[in-house]
């Protein structure tokens, strides 16, 4: 019997039954041949029983009847699809339902009609944006959607402190240390740990300064003692911090995997190596004559401390978060300049080697001339001064234009999406 029933019979008389959610029909099988990768499509091509069970809830072989456990309300905008070839969106049905069901089904997004195509897509992506900023309050380190680093203490990170010594006291501290909204003393340590911050890099950029330079009486330069003593005072405070950071993380490893914190050790590291090269330095080792240049290389390491206000400033964090997540973008970019500086480069060097004024009689001034010609910054150290290089160079320029804008425009939609996600988290953070 369940050989008749799937036997394929005269085009007159094939017809299937079909009962959804109690709503029965009968379909010729000429109508679902048309889409035999949708799922009514596909049960005419079963040649066993557990094949059809795969594709609906029940069958009935006496009868012929398939049953399927779905909408029946969505399923009359199905059968409008096999008799038309488009399906269109259902009044009162959440969109992702309406994704969900003709996924279902088997029907693809392109046989959406023109008049419900753009309408579609504009709410699965709204809806996907607001998924993304309800899932933002509670951020995974690992996860590959996390879009910003959310500073403040999870409840995850809370719940590791449970079965752990001086759990409570532990937890408190950590709550203040990492969620300036918590409570005023948070508030108060979050502005002690800004201002030291602030200090520090006003210091590093004195010190840049040659009238806040000293010489000994060898002529020899010496660091400036007040500069110093900020230095220091910082740096030990820098260092505390991290030190009280690390005692009462619920996981000290990943607090030590966390990007911020990364930042934090680097910003302190640079002095203690420093110190450590001046000590070395002052025995005269014969060893150690490039002990200066490392000095000099760790201290320029000191500008890592701009780095930790993204621990007080949520648009840092979403510019690194804006990063992290568009590597694609980043990439394309570098891909697009790439090709027109060589392109651009060759040929103003064939425009301009003949001429005498010119500065672009070398392919690597070309390259440079490129560069800060496709990036809009023009310099002016070089320029082209024959006819042909003028066009090369007007080209050069509205090709670079558009070449930025294309990826740069992605980049800052996603800038704006992760700065207000992360405005939201402070906010219900403050709350």
């Amino acid at each position: 019997m369940f050989r008749r029933v799937l036997q394929p019979r005269r085009p007159a008389d094939c017809f299937i039954n079909v009962n959804v959610g109690g709503f029965k029909r009968r379909m010729a099988c000429d109508a679902l041949k048309r889409f035999p990768q949708t799922r009514l499509g596909r049960l005419l091509r079963c040649s066993s029983r557990e094949a059809v069970l795969e594709l609906c809830d029940d069958f009935s072989p006496s009868e012929a009847e398939y049953y399927f456990d779905r909408s029946p309300r969505f399923f009359l905008y199905v059968l409008n699809f096999y008799l038309t070839g488009k399906i269109h969106l259902a009044d009162g049905l959440c969109v992702v339902s309406f994704s969900q069901e003709i996924e279902y089904w088997g029907i693809a997004e392109r046989h959406l009609d023109f008049c419900c195509s753009d309408k579609f897509h504009e709410l699965m992506k709204l809806t996907e944006n607001q998924r993304t900023d309800q899932g933002s309050g509670e951020l995974q380190p690992h996860s590959s959607d996390s879009s910003t680093e959310d500073l403040s203490a999870s409840r995850d990170d809370v719940d590791l402190f449970e079965g752990s010594w001086c759990a409570a006291l532990r937890r408190n501290i950590w709550i203040r240390l990492e969620d300036p909204g918590s409570s005023t003393s948070a508030k108060v340590m979050a502005v002690a740990s800004l201002s030291v911050v602030i200090v520090s890099i006003v210091a590093m950029c004195v010190h840049s300064m040659p009238d806040y330079h000293q010489v000994d009486l060898q002529e020899k330069e010496i660091e400036n003692p007040a500069l110093t003593f900020f230095e220091i005072v910082c740096v030990l405070f820098f260092s505390a911090e991290f030190l009280l950071r690390l005692a009462v993380a619920p996981s000290a490893r990943k607090f030590l995997c966390g990007p911020l914190n990364i930042i934090d050790f680097l910003s302190i590291m640079p002095f203690y190596l420093t110190s450590a090269c001046d000590a070395m330095d002052e025995g005269e080792n014969s060893n150690l004559e490039n002990v200066g240049k490392v000095v000099q290389i760790l201290r320029l390491m000191r500008v890592f401390r701009i780095l930790k206000l993204a621990r007080h400033s949520a648009g840092l964090r979403s510019l690194g978060a804006t990063l992290r997540h568009s590597s694609s973008e980043v990439g394309q970019l570098v891909l697009f300049l790439s090709v027109g500086i060589s392109m651009f480069s060759a040929l103003i060097y064939f425009a301009e080697k003949e001429s005498q004024e010119s500065e672009l009689q070398t392919m690597p001034i070309g390259w440079w001339w490129a560069t800060i010609s496709m990036t809009t910054v023009g310099y002016g150290d070089t320029y082209p001064t024959t006819l042909a290089g003028k066009l090369i160079g007007t080209l050069c320029i509205l090709c670079g234009l558009l070449m930025v804008a294309l990826p740069v425009t992605n980049i800052f939609n996603k800038f704006s999406t992760f700065y207000e996600r992360q405005r939201h988290i402070d906010l219900r953070r403050s709350k």
